[in-house]
C-alpha cells in the first residue's frame, strides 16, 4: 500500500502561481534561496547530467537587463509596446532564478528529455518556494526567446535557451483568484485495453 503524504498532496492540488507584478516586501535570503535550490534540483535528470544552469537575478541586475532588452527591441526594431513588455518584467523584479537548458552530448538521454528536465526544474523552483511561503511566478517573454538578448545577458552558448525565469518574493496578501483549470474528461483518454 502507497504511503500518503496529505499535506504534501494538498499543496499540489490547490498550488498556483502568484503575479510576480504584484510581489513586495522582502525576497528570500542566499540560505534560503539556496535551500529552496537545493529542492528545487530533486528534478528527473538521467544519467545525471544536469541538463542546465542557473543564473541568479538579484535586484541590481534587474536594471540593467531591463536595459538590454530595451536596447534589443530597438535593435530588431520593435515598437514602444514591444520595448514595454520586453523592460516589463526586469523593471519591476527584485529577484530572479533563470534556468538555462544547456543539454549535453549524450548516446543515451534524449534531447527531449534533457530540455523537459531544464522545465521540471522551472517548476520544483515555483514549488519549492511557494511550499517556503514565499511567492512565485515562471515567466519568459520575447527576449527570453532572443538569442541576441539571452547571449548578452546570460551568456547563452550554441545549443542554449532560456527554459524560464521564475521570480520569487512575498506575495500580494490579497487572495488570488484561481484561472480555470483544464477540463481532464476531454483531454485524458484510458488505455485500459
Amino acid at each position: 500500500m502507497p504511503d500518503p503524504n496529505p499535506a504534501a498532496f494538498a499543496f499540489l492540488a490547490q498550488r498556483h502561481s502568484h503575479p510576480a507584478k504584484l510581489f513586495s516586501g522582502p525576497v528570500p535570503d542566499r540560505d534560503a534561496l539556496n535551500a529552496i535550490l537545493a529542492a528545487a534540483t530533486r528534478v528527473p535528470d538521467h544519467g545525471k547530467l544536469e541538463p542546465w544552469r542557473l543564473i541568479v537575478i538579484e535586484s541590481a541586475s534587474m536594471a540593467r537587463l531591463a536595459d538590454l532588452a530595451e536596447a534589443r527591441a530597438i535593435e530588431l526594431g520593435g515598437d514602444a509596446e514591444k520595448i514595454a513588455k520586453g523592460r516589463g518584467q526586469y523593471d519591476l523584479g527584485r529577484l530572479a532564478v533563470v534556468v538555462i537548458s544547456s543539454p549535453k552530448p549524450s548516446e543515451k538521454i534524449p534531447l527531449a528529455e534533457q530540455v523537459l528536465s531544464a522545465g521540471a526544474l522551472c517548476l520544483g523552483i515555483v514549488n519549492a518556494a511557494e511550499a517556503a511561503g514565499w511567492g512565485a511566478n515562471w515567466l519568459s517573454g520575447w527576449p527570453a526567446h532572443d538569442a541576441g538578448f539571452t547571449a548578452r545577458a546570460f551568456g547563452c552558448g550554441a545549443g542554449e535557451s532560456v527554459a524560464g525565469i521564475v521570480h520569487i518574493g512575498t506575495p500580494h496578501p490579497a487572495p488570488v483568484p484561481d484561472r480555470p483549470r483544464p477540463d481532464l474528461a476531454k483531454l485524458v483518454k484510458w488505455a485500459d485495453r
